[in-house]
């Protein structure tokens, strides 16, 4: 009966570790739009207890390149805050600004949000998942 009892607390601990350690669902690779004439695949990941995008591919209208910006993080600090809303902060390649942060899931699109000035001054953006 011992046995059986430390086999059933094994499998119980085994199903909350792995709902525990489900990935978050915004976590894979996305591609931004096109800002200033290039492009990213941004790999989302978690980092401590908030998520981070980190550019790992860049493209323009020849092709893929390699630009300087490729392992630099893009996404900081994205703190999911419930039915898909994340809030941290965003940095801007093309002028080297970091803004307040949101960004929202909707299935395969990521809608990100970078604003200035109390939310006054707001930019954004929609990505796409990569498959």
């Amino acid at each position: 009966m011992r046995s059986g009892w430390m086999a059933a607390m094994a499998v119980a601990a085994g199903l909350v570790f792995a709902q525990g350690a489900r990935a978050d669902p915004v976590e894979g690779t996305w591609q931004t739009q096109v800002d200033d004439g290039a492009f990213a695949h941004v790999a989302m990941a978690p980092c401590g207890p908030a998520l981070c995008g980190t550019i790992t591919r860049t493209f323009n209208a020849q092709g893929e390149y390699r630009s300087p910006n490729v392992g630099k993080v893009i996404v900081r600090d994205m703190m999911p805050k419930g039915q898909g809303h994340y809030e941290g902060r965003v940095w801007r390649p093309s002028n080297d600004k970091v803004y307040v942060g949101k960004m929202d899931l909707d299935g395969e699109w990521l809608k990100m949000r970078g604003c200035v000035a109390g939310g006054l001054i707001c930019s954004s953006q929609t990505w796409a998942r990569v498959r």
